[in-house]
This record gives structure tokens, C-alpha cells and sequence, in this order.
């Protein structure tokens, strides 16, 4: 998603056509080279990988992620921190993939130390199980963490969001943070929170984010097109659209 998402070459399918070799040298493995034209991810992390090197590339980057995350093929899409990204890539020990400009300047990947823990989820196999919700791996911003408290064995986390991306985040809706499916706890006008389970402590990088610190959000791509037929003006009488309206008046999702 992404305003506009983090640049159409990485996103809708997250392409790229240069394939190279390995930061460190090593030799890559050849691997059938594999497309995901429209590349959907649930949220639900399958693995930790390492951000091993970035190297700059003009306004853009390469960056090396160390994983044991396999089978990954050349051309594929692959969520890193919750922003899609291409293998441009495969190694014995990860995959390499460049970063537009675009997504450097929206999301962490520009500036995450190297040899941070980064969250990993391939892209849903057709007629796979949805786990979480649909995510584009297309982050809209960045969101700070304001606070964390303990709450017995949960952790809640507040963060701070740009007031314009506030009517996309509504409580017991779905927002993705760095990657990973979330169940929105409370939202204010600028601010809201989530609940992290002891089993996404552990197996996502969520638990180590203090307050200042920044993470990707991507916000509900359901949502943002609810608010777009809402902008658009009154459908004729009798029309689709307006039977689209009806529905979702009667269903809860809107009042007017």
C-alpha cells in the first residue's frame, strides 16, 4: 500500500529484471526463476532472517538478508519487515534484493542497523490458508512506538500515526506492523495500539522495538477502499455502485 505504495517496480508483483551476484562473493545457486505478478502476504511470520548488508545504489539499495527460509527462487516476492521485495538473488545462506528510492525514504529498510533481526513471510500460495489478513507488503508509512507496557505475559504497544492515515485504523480492525498481522486494541485520532501474544514475542521482531523507534504500517487495504467509494461522488440511482453502498450501509461498514 503506500500512498501510492513504495514504488511500483517492487510492488503490484514487487518486480525487478537485474540479477546478481552475492555481496560476500559467494556463488549463487541457479534456481527456475519464478513471477508473482500480484504478490499477497497474510501477516503471519514464517521465519526471522538477518539484514547482513545494504548498499547503496543511488537514492536506492541492495540489501543481503541471511535466512534459512527455503525454497526461494529468482523473481519471486518475499515480505522483508513488511515491505515486498523481489530475490533478485538465492544464496546457500539468504537472498539478495534491491530497495527503490521510494521504499528507502518510506520505510525502515534504509535505515535498520545491519545485523537487526527482520521479519519473513513469502508470498500466499493460491489456496492457501488466510491466517491473518490480506496484506500488499506495500507500507503506507512509518509508524513510532510511543509506549510499551507490560500486561502480564501480553505486551501492548502504542504508536503514533500520521492523522491522515487515522480513517484507515479502527478498533478490532486489521493493521500489519513490520510485517505482521495485528488486531487493532484502541485508536485515537493520531495514536493507536495493539496486543502482543507471547507467541509473536518470540517469533517476530515486535518485542524488541522501544519508544522512539520506528516500524512499517501498512493499513488495511479493505478499508482503503471503502474510504475511496466514500470520496467518490453519489452513484446514480439503481446503479452497481449504489447497490454496493446498500450493502455496506446494512452490513455496519458505513452510516451514511
Amino acid at each position: 500500500m503506500f500512498s501510492g505504495g513504495l514504488g511500483r517496480m517492487e510492488h503490484k508483483g514487487c518486480r525487478h529484471t537485474h540479477r546478481g551476484a552475492s555481496e560476500s562473493g559467494a556463488p549463487w545457486t541457479t534456481q527456475r526463476k519464478r513471477s508473482t505478478p500480484h504478490a499477497v502476504f497474510t501477516g503471519l511470520i514464517e521465519t526471522k532472517g538477518v539484514l547482513r548488508v545494504r548498499t547503496a545504489r543511488g537514492a536506492g539499495a541492495r540489501v543481503f538478508v541471511a535466512t534459512d527460509l527455503e525454497p526461494l527462487a529468482v523473481g519471486e516476492s518475499v515480505s522483508v519487515q513488511g515491505v515486498c521485495l523481489t530475490v533478485q538473488s538465492v544464496g546457500a545462506d539468504g537472498f539478495e534484493s534491491d530497495v527503490s528510492a521510494e521504499t528507502v525514504a518510506r520505510s525502515t529498510l534504509g535505515t535498520l542497523p545491519i545485523g537487526r533481526a527482520v521479519n519473513l513471510e513469502r508470498a500466499i500460495v493460491l489456496g492457501g490458508r488466510m491466517g491473518g489478513h490480506v496484506v500488499t507488503g506495500h507500507v503506507d508509512d512509518r509508524a513510532r512506538l510511543r509506549n510499551r507496557e507490560k500486561m502480564g505475559e501480553t505486551l501492548l504497544l502504542t504508536f503514533e500515526v500520521d492523522p491522515r492515515l487515522s480513517r484507515f485504523i479502527a478498533s478490532k480492525g486489521s493493521v500489519a506492523i513490520d510485517g505482521v498481522s495485528l488486531t487493532v486494541n484502541g485508536a485515537s485520532s493520531d495514536r493507536f495500539d495493539v496486543v502482543i501474544v507471547p507467541h509473536t514475542q518470540w517469533a517476530t521482531t515486535l518485542a524488541d522495538l522501544e519508544p522512539g523507534q520506528e516500524a512499517n504500517l501498512e493499513v488495511d487495504v479493505l478499508a482503503r477502499y471503502v474510504a475511496r467509494v466514500l470520496e467518490m461522488p453519489a452513484p446514480p440511482q439503481g446503479s452497481d455502485d449504489e447497490r454496493l453502498l446498500a450493502k455496506l450501509r446494512a452490513a455496519g461498514f458505513i452510516s451514511t
